[in-house]
């Protein structure tokens, strides 16, 4: 069953333009009528237009207006979801397990959701023939680079992951044509990785991007878009501990479909 199409949509709401995001806000207002309304209905229901609809489904990386209610047809017959909890001051043990399980359940439930199997069959096709690989991430995302890093190693493919900035762009400047930029940054925004990203397209060296779902920098200039799931970040993030699951999620899933294409 296809789903995410809600999810995408509340992810993606504040970046689209003013038509997009009114047809975007009824969607997720009033999905069941949505899911029953031709592209030309939907744009007279929000006083756009039929292009603007389908500005929209391009906006949300979808083929076409029948991809995103097949979408949320799936969300809507998906059982109700509790969502992202914070923590209390004072909490119990048995409450923040309770919190923070169904906070990294749900991160990866969201994750798979949204994946687009085009752009993933894209990257593993790439990591197949890549000479080497370089991932580049700082803070907790420099712990995933690394991660990534490890298991690739495991199934004999040179890979790096550095966090210093010049470090990375030393590698970049002797890479060749067969090298691949793996670029992770959960914002989509970090600058030394925007910078990283914006070098290895100069060197016209291939990069994919590993961030969250939505419009950014990082997912713009690059060659092959990767997304976890957009969360909406509480005080305390305790959603960050499960962005990081979601993260390590899709670096597994790279993982098993490169080993099990080299069996």
């Amino acid at each position: 069953m296809t789903t995410g199409g809600l999810k995408m949509i509340a992810g993606m709401l504040e970046q689209l333009p003013p038509s997009e995001r009114k047809i975007a806000a009824y969607i997720l207002q009033h999905p069941h009528e949505a899911l029953n309304q031709t592209v030309h209905q939907l744009g007279v229901a929000t006083n756009t237009s039929s292009a603007a609809v389908i500005r929209l489904c391009k906006s949300l990386g979808l083929r076409g207006f029948g991809e995103l209610k097949m979408r949320i047809a799936g969300d809507l017959m998906k059982s109700p979801e509790q969502g992202y909890r914070d923590i209390d001051p004072d909490e119990s043990m048995y409450s923040i397990v309770q919190k923070l399980t169904n906070n990294s359940l749900q991160s990866l439930r969201d994750t798979a959701d949204i994946i687009n199997y085009e752009e993933l069959e894209r990257a593993v096709q790439v990591l197949l023939k890549a000479k080497n690989i370089h991932f580049f991430g700082v803070g907790a995302s420099g712990i995933i680079a690394a991660d990534a890093q490890q298991k690739l190693l495991r199934i004999n493919k040179a890979a790096t992951a550095f966090s210093d900035l010049h470090l990375v762009a030393t590698l970049l400047a002797n890479a060749d044509e067969q090298d691949v930029l793996f670029a992770i940054s959960f914002s989509g925004e970090t600058p030394e990785v925007v910078k990283i990203v914006t070098l290895a397209k100069e060197q016209r060296i291939l990069t994919i991007s590993l961030t969250n779902y939505g419009v950014s920098t990082v997912s713009s200039l690059s060659d092959i878009r990767l997304h976890t799931s957009y969360q909406n970040e509480a005080p305390f993030r305790s959603a960050a501990a499960s962005s990081r699951l979601a993260q390590l999620h899709m670096i597994d899933i790279l993982f098993f479909c490169l080993a099990t294409a080299q069996y």
